[in-house]
């Protein structure tokens, strides 16, 4: 059986791309410790700092090489998130946290979806 590579975080690249990678970063740890700090949903600052990294990771950091599969993975997440949340968060001591959590996720990552379609299908509209 063929062992397929892991794909590590690779940030010693140059340019935007380790911009916006350090940003993905920065932005997946604020919206699970938001999460925890503000059970539940998050609060306007929160928001408004996710909303923002989500812009900035839709801009600088997916190509359109990788744009379908980003698109992909987002729906896919976005899906997972709003639905998890709303069945987890029942869940004793514990549920309003992963409702947070989860809730601050969907956060950062609508807008980085929203930006790399919108991308999209001006390049479909280009050619």
């Amino acid at each position: 059986m063929a062992k397929r590579g892991v794909k590590k975080l690779n940030f010693s690249g140059g340019g935007m791309n380790r911009i916006g990678g350090l940003f993905f970063v920065l932005g997946a740890l604020i919206a699970i410790l938001g999460g925890i700090v503000y059970p539940g949903s998050p609060n306007a600052s929160l928001s408004t700092v996710l909303i923002v990294l989500g812009i900035i990771v839709g801009l600088l950091n997916v190509t359109m090489r990788e744009a379908q599969a980003f698109l992909l993975a987002t729906a896919s997440l976005v899906v997972v998130t709003a639905l998890g949340g709303a069945v987890l968060g029942d869940i004793a001591f514990i549920g309003a946290y992963v409702a947070g959590v989860l809730h601050s996720v969907l956060t950062f990552v609508v807008p980085a979806s929203i930006i790399v379609a919108l991308k999209a299908v001006y390049v479909l509209a280009e050619d």
